[in-house]
């Protein structure tokens, strides 16, 4: 059983590219408030926004509350796109490596796909492929969605 791989998923979302992915990239502190999954997010260390800034997350995934600290890697504003690391808390009891990348990219239909990918490499076989981070961001998106369509 292989300790490292990629998993992915695509999502149509209903809000346009730009604005789904402003959310993330200028108001990340209101997932804690619109996304029902995430319980409570701050600032360890840095703002919410800058590249190595860390902030702490609680959020429940696959059913379990689960705790980890997350730091944006790379944001290319341009491709709407950004990268980004969880490790420590719960997270760094499983994996090595979690890292993160959102795309969100426009549809000639007016609605747009976010598209999320999870790098990882686990700390033993054990440990299970990150499928529930998947679902996970699924849930976000769809909250973060519903919430933009409204505003």
């Amino acid at each position: 059983m292989a300790l490292t791989g990629k998993v992915s998923t695509e999502l149509v979302i209903q809000t346009t590219a730009a604005k789904f992915f402003n959310l993330f990239m200028k108001q990340l502190h209101l997932v804690q408030n619109v996304a029902e999954s995430v319980h409570e997010a701050n600032v360890h260390q840095g703002d919410w926004h800058s590249i190595g800034s860390v902030k702490n997350w609680t959020y429940t995934v696959d059913g379990k509350v689960t705790t980890c600290k997350e730091n944006f890697e790379a944001i290319d504003a341009r491709n709407k796109s950004l990268t980004f690391n969880l490790f420590a808390g719960d997270v760094g009891k499983l994996y090595k490596i979690l890292k993160g990348h959102l795309q969100v990219v426009d549809k000639d239909d007016g609605t747009a796909v976010a598209k999320w990918t999870y790098e990882y490499e686990k700390i033993n076989e054990n440990v299970p492929t990150p499928y529930a981070y998947l679902d996970f961001v699924a849930k976000v998106t769809k909250d973060v969605d519903a919430h933009l369509i409204k505003t």
